[in-house]
């Protein structure tokens, strides 16, 4: 599916109980080499003080709230909120490294066909300073995301499975079915923090049920779509 539109870009921060990381996160999205026309928060109905959290980055940033309903659903409200023709989320405990929206916005100005584009990211622990020579991977995954527009009116919300684990595996999935192409550059643009008591942290069998509901309603929608399916 071909799409257009360069420009500008807003970037959308799902947030819940993110005190302790939000300000170093707004930080690296505020050392961007090319910055953002506007940077929307969503507090998932947080617990803690985020919002004075946020003050400490003194960083200007559209404060949202919502009773705590996922990060699918947040990315969704704050995707809703910007109008700007590029969009990238980046998780409330994640870093960007400087240089990564200008290398997403050149390879969306030399590749108009690709819809979205992500880059490898790099663990690290909450307690411990970044390893610039540790293992990197691929990084399908909110924190490494620039997209445009037309891919979320398109799509559709972010949808939270059961459990709250998957929901982006669910989303970028959908993304490709709907024909959209989605390039990955090699360099390591973004670090995962790794942290004790977060939503993603370890292995949980409770949450971990989301990605087996995302691979379930994979499944479907190709059993769906499947020709002479009906």
């Amino acid at each position: 599916m071909a799409v257009h539109v360069m420009g500008s870009y807003g970037v959308v921060i799902p947030a819940f109980n993110a005190a302790a990381t939000i300000a170093d996160t707004l930080r690296s999205v505020a050392a961007q080499t090319i910055g953002a026309d506007a940077i929307v928060v969503v507090d998932d109905g947080s617990t803690d003080d985020l919002e004075a959290a946020i003050a400490v980055a003194d960083i200007p940033v559209r404060l949202l709230r919502q009773d705590n309903a996922g990060p699918g659903s947040a990315t969704t409200r704050g995707m809703g909120a910007l109008s700007t023709p590029l969009i990238a989320t980046l998780d409330a405990d994640d870093l960007w490294l400087p240089t990564k929206i200008e290398a997403q916005l050149a390879h969306l100005e030399r590749s108009p066909r690709t819809a979205g584009v992500f880059t490898h990211l790099r663990n690290f622990r909450h307690d411990r300073p970044d390893l610039p020579d540790a293992a990197a991977t691929p990084g399908w995954s909110r924190s490494t995301m620039m997209i445009r527009r037309e891919v979320a009116d398109i799509v559709g919300p972010v949808v939270d499975p059961p459990g709250g684990r998957g929901e982006m595996i669910d989303w970028i999935a959908r993304v490709r079915e709907a024909g959209f192409v989605l390039d990955m550059l090699d360099e390591v643009l973004a670090l995962r923090r790794i942290r004790p008591g977060s939503l993603s942290y370890g292995r949980d069998a409770a949450r971990d049920r989301g990605y087996l509901e995302v691979a379930r309603a994979a499944m479907l929608r190709r059993a769906r779509n499947k020709p002479g399916s009906g």
